[in-house]
């Protein structure tokens, strides 16, 4: 991570992933390929911001976090959000307090992409959003929504000066199928799920919701995954919102 701060580049790579990189907005720095990989796909990268350079099959490795490498990997430079101004109104905005597995903060950008987020704000101790294990489980989401990073609570004061709910999600909240609320804007606060939501996060929380364990069986699932969790939320907070 230290690394990847200092230069502000972070690697992208599988087909797809980097695909995605060449339809967004985000500065390519460079395209590499190996040789075989790239007599496959001679039309790759011809209308990209740069063109492909080739490196060996070891080079590759050496570069790739997949146990087999891809053939292709692209180096973006990592956008600057320090200045972006959230915007809260007539929309869900998705919060991370503290979730650091790359697999689980992938899927969520994923899954919040999939429910048409804007943003997603993590706290400062989340897992780096630009981490190749994060981008890779994201499959390109990363590049369509913006994933920012910084300290919470200005978010939290913004939404109670707006009037704004902030939703967390709990094991014993207010089942999320019995709430009134139409879902048409508010802020969803998701914990980490060793922790959960936080002390200094808590407090800011105005509904607490969780989702029913409909197991009959007598030593039931503890709780969800952080991004399965996610995922039902939010379509339950789309469905109402549509439906009212």
């Amino acid at each position: 991570m230290k690394y990847r701060y200092i230069h502000r580049l972070f690697i992208v790579e599988g087909l797809k992933s980097v695909e995605e990189l060449l339809l967004s907005n985000f500065d390519i720095i460079e395209l590499l390929v190996t040789k075989n990989w790239y007599d496959s796909n001679p039309d790759f990268g011809q209308s990209a911001q740069v063109l492909p350079e080739f490196v060996t099959e070891n080079e590759m490795a050496a570069l790739s976090n997949l146990s087999t490498p891809p053939g292709v990997l692209a180096v973006a430079r990592i956008p600057d959000y320090d200045d972006v101004e959230v915007e809260l109104k007539n929309k869900i905005t998705l919060v991370l307090d503290g979730i650091s597995d790359p697999g689980n903060m992938g899927t969520i950008i994923r899954t919040a992409d999939w429910f048409g987020l804007k943003y997603i704000i993590c706290s400062e101790d989340s897992v780096d959003v630009f981490n190749q294990k994060v981008v890779q489980a994201s499959m390109g989401s990363i590049f369509r929504l913006k994933v920012i990073t910084r300290s919470l609570t200005s978010l939290f004061d913004q939404a109670a000066g707006l009037g704004i709910p902030v939703y967390g999600a709990y094991l014993d909240g207010v089942n999320i199928y019995n709430e009134a609320s139409d879902f048409q804007e508010g802020v969803l606060v998701i914990g980490s799920e060793s922790h959960g939501i936080r002390e200094n996060t808590h407090k800011y929380i105005t509904t607490k919701l969780s989702i029913p364990n409909f197991s009959d069986n007598t030593n039931k699932a503890e709780s969800l995954n952080a991004s399965i969790a996610t995922a039902i939320i939010l379509s339950e907070m789309k469905r109402k919102s549509v439906l009212f």
